[in-house]
């Protein structure tokens, strides 16, 4: 089957089939991308014969006819007009012409199938299933994270071969790996990696350097980088770049095959018919939504291009009963002995198909004077939702292959291929169920509905309360609650509480949603908020019960701007809390780090910080390390956009210009070791606040004639070994 699909300039298509010996190509010369327009309003009927005239004159349309579909999925088949396109790069703008023609009033019309990603479209126009049919040959291309944009680099690595030297000694390598392997997958670190090796082998002379598959073809630029906002963060997006005939996964633009591996993300590509270079740069959004479009084309309903739902009207009183998110329970902040943690497996995706909330069938007007949904008295239609079809299939292939890992695990040989395999296609499915339901609130959702979103949450409020009452009548105490988990420890007020499992088995039978058994943990403890007493939502460590491990989150140690050193301190801090349960075990784990610091034998590398840049150089008016670091990187040069990452290391902070900081490309000798000494007592708090200790507690203990002893460090887990 194909794997991956290329448009030349001149119109033709390529796809490509991998085999056992290589690729095949096959050319698809007669293919036209097709979008449609409709009108807006269902109860309208325009004449679209004017703009089919307009558009049967138009040099780039090949053919027009009026057809029926459905222009959404509350909508019946009705004429619509369908315009087929000469280039697939000519769709936006022809369609936009249709929303301008002056013999209809402007919001009359709407368009259809217009943004979809090209090979997408083309997949989902002619029935081509991506998926690949042999194993794919991949071959891994990175450079330094050091390497300056745009010069050649000194050295790259093929696979796990280093290879240094100059363009003349680099280029015919990679070919010669090329020529012998002949990829079907490129996973760049890097797509920029690809212009600036031909743009090396230009300059070098070496015209027999070829990446492509197509011989008329080398390259193309798929997109340019952009800077992106994303629920309040800033992001940012490389450039995309096609090699004929291989599929570029870029690493620094890739989410499922960073979060899961190939073949989740090969497993998503089947569930999507979103071909497998596209999918790798998807986001997770993306992806559900090519998987919705292909359960709409299957009922003849087309996707619009711009959302235009608006609101079902509410009253003031049901408006802000709506406005809620998932149930909260504040967590006891503390350490708590002998506590369980239980789940509600896929609990959102499981309450959109046991409940059918779809946007198709919520606040019906079939059934206007039902009050299904708790709080908010929506009503949800009798016929089943199209998102019900999407999700179903995706919940009980999880569940299925979640059982073919515990039956893999439980052999006596467990084979780590086949549980890679199997754990990379969980988790691809994890992340797309993780995103449906906030998807449905999403202003810029295909098919999604505000009205789905607030009752998913009151349907999630009124479970975990269910399940809570039950707990607390079964002598369970409730120690923190979010969303879809549940912290719980025998209650001292009550002499045998029920058995869990069962409890658990119960409250799933009341609910219709499974409550499974997560974690036991030996004592669990639950950090306050950094400027209050309150429990932090999401922060806590804890002792797993029969294993020699702590659970971590929300913390320093799981935090991707925090050093390395003083995460593998912190780390140290709570394996010494769970050997002794005593703070000045804690302090001396610390003070040992501290003395290392003031030493000045740690590796600069380690205390490096990476932090996200939100905007550029000159829109910051405050002098911080961001700042200085990006001053750094554009004296030397270097291009930093906002939305990626900065990495430095902090040398002087009493200063407030760029040598305030040096840049880890910069491979520094020297840190600021009373900086790094805030740091690190940032990170022991986190573990001992629990306890009710704060930073100037802290230091007032350290300051009370404390030795540090190197014997805290003997398990060797802040020694140079961990360098």
């Amino acid at each position: 089957m194909t794997f991956t699909i290329d448009f030349l300039d001149d119109g033709r298509v390529l796809h490509w089939t991998a085999t056992e010996d290589g690729a095949t190509a096959t050319v698809d010369a007669a293919y036209t991308p097709r979008f449609f327009v409709a009108s807006r309003d269902p109860a309208a009927a325009p004449d679209l014969t004017p703009l089919q005239s307009f558009y049967e004159r138009h040099p780039d349309v090949v053919e027009t006819a009026i057809v029926t579909r459905r222009p959404g999925f509350r909508r019946d088949p009705e004429p619509v007009l369908a315009v087929d396109v000469e280039h697939i790069d000519r769709v936006p703008t022809i369609a936009r012409q249709a929303r301008q023609h002056p013999a209809f009033p402007l919001g009359d019309l709407a368009c259809f199938n217009v943004d979809l990603s090209p090979e997408f479209r083309y997949c989902l126009e002619t029935g081509i299933d991506p998926t690949p049919a042999a194993e794919l040959h991949t071959l891994r291309l990175s450079v330094p994270a050091t390497a300056t944009e745009g010069e050649p680099y000194e050295a790259v690595t093929l696979d796990e071969r280093r290879i240094e030297g100059d363009p003349t000694e680099i280029l015919p390598a990679i070919q010669a790996a090329i020529d012998r392997r002949d990829p079907d997958v490129l996973v760049c670190s890097s797509s920029q990696v690809v212009p600036t090796l031909y743009e090396m082998a230009s300059n070098a002379g070496f015209a027999d350097f070829n990446l492509s598959r197509w011989p008329d073809v080398d390259y193309q630029q798929l997109a340019s980088r952009s800077t992106y906002a994303s629920y309040g963060r800033v992001g940012h997006s490389p450039a995309r770049y096609n090699v004929p005939g291989r599929a570029i996964i870029d690493e620094s633009n890739t989410f499922f095959y960073g979060e899961t591996n190939l073949d989740g993300v090969l497993d998503l590509v089947s569930r999507s018919r979103k071909p497998l270079q596209e999918l790798a740069w998807a986001s997770i959004g993306n992806v559900l939504t090519a998987i919705q479009i292909r359960e709409a084309h299957d009922r003849d309903v087309l996707v619009p291009w711009n959302s235009w739902r608006h609101e079902f009207y509410k009253p003031m009183g049901t408006l802000h009963d709506a406005d809620r998110g998932g149930f909260i329970f504040a967590p006891d902040v503390g350490v708590h002995d002998d506590v369980y943690e239980l789940d509600f497996s896929s609990l959102y995706p499981n309450i959109i198909c046991t409940r059918n909330v779809s946007p198709d069938v919520i606040r019906c007007d079939c059934h206007r004077d039902r009050e299904d949904v708790p709080e908010l008295d929506y009503a949800i239609c009798d016929d089943r939702g199209y998102l019900v079809d999407v999700l179903n299939p995706i919940i009980d292939a999880r569940d299925e292959i979640k059982a073919q890992i515990d039956r893999e695990r439980a052999r006596a040989d467990p084979d780590a291929d086949r549980l890679r395999e199997l754990g990379g296609r969980s988790d691809a499915l994890k992340w797309i169920l993780v995103a449906c339901f906030g998807y449905q609130g999403f202003s810029n959702a295909k098919f999604g509905r505000i009205e789905c979103h607030e009752a998913i949450n009151a349907y999630a409020r009124e479970i975990l309360l269910t399940a809570k009452e039950r707990l607390e009548a079964g002598g369970w105490r409730v120690l923190h609650g979010i969303v879809d988990s549940i912290w719980v420890t025998p209650d001292p007020t009550t002499d045998e509480p029920a058995d869990l499992e069962t409890l658990a088995g119960a409250i799933t039978d009341a609910v219709d949603i499974r409550l499974e058994y997560e974690a036991h943990y030996e004592w669990v403890a639950f950090v306050p908020q950094r400027e209050r007493q309150a429990g932090a939502l999401t922060k806590y460590f804890g002792k797993v019960a029969g294993r020699d491990e702590c659970k971590i989150r929300g913390i320093e140690a799981r935090q991707r701007s925090t050093p390395a050193f003083v995460e593998a301190t912190q780390r140290a801090c709570i394996d010494r809390f769970a050997e002794t349960r005593d703070p000045d075990a804690v302090l001396t784990v610390l003070d040992t780090a501290v003395s290392k610091l003031y030493a000045g034998d740690l590796d600069p590398q380690r205390l490096v910080e990476r932090n996200r840049v939100a905007k550029p150089l000159e829109a910051y008016s405050q002098n911080t390390q961001n700042v200085a670091a990006l001053e750094r990187a554009a004296e030397q040069d270097l291009s930093v956009h906002p939305g990626q990452d900065v990495a430095y290391v902090v040398v002087d902070d009493e200063k407030t210009s760029r040598d305030r900081v040096a840049l880890a490309r910069e491979d520094p000798d020297s840190y600021d070791p009373a900086y790094y000494e805030t740091q690190l007592l940032r990170a022991v708090e986190s573990v001992l606040a629990p306890l009710g200790w704060d930073r100037e507690r802290i230091r007032r203990e350290r300051s009370d004639g404390r030795t540090p002893e190197l014997s805290a460090f003997d398990d060797g887990r802040l020694t140079d070994s961990t360098r």
